[in-house]
């Protein structure tokens, strides 16, 4: 096994239902056995859906993939054989069960991380855009959304008050 230092996602294939059982056996092995530092993280991707049954609605937690469980963990022949060997896992998704890690896009794509962006302006604020195309311009921010991670400026141009959407980081605090 080729072994890093750092810690990525991978995907683990478990039997349909087990999902639950397979991240609940892997979290109380890496602590029995003091494999924190290997085994970082364990996920199952879920999402809230509302159910509309009998006229009633109701709050249901679902799978987003079932048979899957997401793990960031180091690779090492170790950490590989205790998650392979964990009940109800049959693999890592990867050829011939050798893993491979998720991209920075895929785990962005999957949610499976929250970056929390702190940005130093707020509603009211000037600011100066510092890049995209209208880099140099300078406006107001209107609103900002941080979980869609953009911010509505409003730009002066030919005389007119234009609402613009930018990226969080498109933007900073006009000096």
């Amino acid at each position: 096994m080729a072994e890093t230092n750092e810690a990525k996602w991978y995907v683990i294939h478990t039997y349909s239902g087990y999902e639950n059982k397979v991240a609940n056996d892997l979290e109380k092995l890496v602590e029995n056995r003091g494999m924190q530092d290997l085994i970082v993280d364990i996920k199952i991707p879920t999402e809230t859906v509302t159910e509309i049954k009998d006229d009633k609605k109701r709050e249901v937690e679902r799978k987003i993939f079932p048979g899957y469980v997401l793990i960031k963990m180091i690779v090492t022949d170790d950490s590989w054989y205790v998650v392979r060997n964990i009940r109800g896992v049959t693999g890592f998704v990867g050829p011939a069960s050798k893993p491979v890690p998720l991209t920075d896009s895929e785990v962005a794509a999957l949610g499976v991380e929250k970056h929390t962006v702190e940005v130093g302006y707020q509603v009211g604020d000037t600011v100066n855009i510092i890049s995209g195309p209208l880099e140099g311009y300078s406006g107001v921010v209107k609103e900002i959304d941080i979980p869609a991670n953009n911010v509505c400026v409003v730009l002066s141009m030919f005389g007119r008050e234009t609402p613009v959407q930018m990226e969080l980081d498109q933007i900073k605090l006009a000096d």
